[in-house]
């Protein structure tokens, strides 16, 4: 078997350890902050310039996260997920990231007290087990011929978007 070998510029280094956990970790949050304002009822607006000098004016996550030019690594993996949640869910984005960027400051914590990054990763996976068995629990089956049980959902699921401001007109 044959060894890789990686051939770097001089002026890099590799580093490791506690120091680029929390360099991760901020980087992060801060992509997590930037697009925070934009969720819930009260939401705010971002103003954004987009490559050709135009004005964008959105309140969508991943709309603003795709307009940032990120070099950090970390950063750049919180604008991936992002991404990946648009593709395969069509929402969510700025929640997922916020999501992220909470459970990372949480984890900080732990880091501090020389947790191995492992272990607080175990702990995150039997916190989703857990998640999903209450989900589980209080879990109510939907009939899809029930027009009043289908709008309910779309009404909730539509609520923070702007057609929801059109909910009578729409159905």
């Amino acid at each position: 078997m044959q060894s890789s070998v990686l051939v770097l510029k001089d002026s890099l280094k590799r580093e490791s350890g506690p120091k680029v956990h929390h360099a991760n970790i901020q980087a992060s949050k801060a992509v997590a902050d930037i697009i925070r304002t934009t969720l819930g009822p009260r939401s705010m607006l971002k103003m954004l310039l987009d490559a050709s000098g135009g004005i964008v004016v959105t309140n969508d996550g991943n709309a603003i996260l795709r307009e940032l030019d990120i070099a950090h690594p970390a950063a750049k993996s919180m604008i991936e997920l992002s991404r990946t949640q648009d593709e395969e869910v069509g929402d969510g984005t700025t929640s997922v990231i916020i999501l992220a960027g909470e459970m990372l400051h949480v984890a900080e914590a732990f880091i501090d007290k020389n947790y191995h990054p492992t272990v607080i990763c175990r702990a995150y996976n039997k916190a989703l087990e857990d998640a999903i068995a209450a989900i589980d629990k209080i879990a109510m089956p939907i009939d899809a011929q029930d027009r009043g049980q289908m709008l309910g959902l779309v009404k909730s699921c539509i609520g923070t978007k702007f057609t929801s401001q059109f909910w009578g007109f729409n159905c």
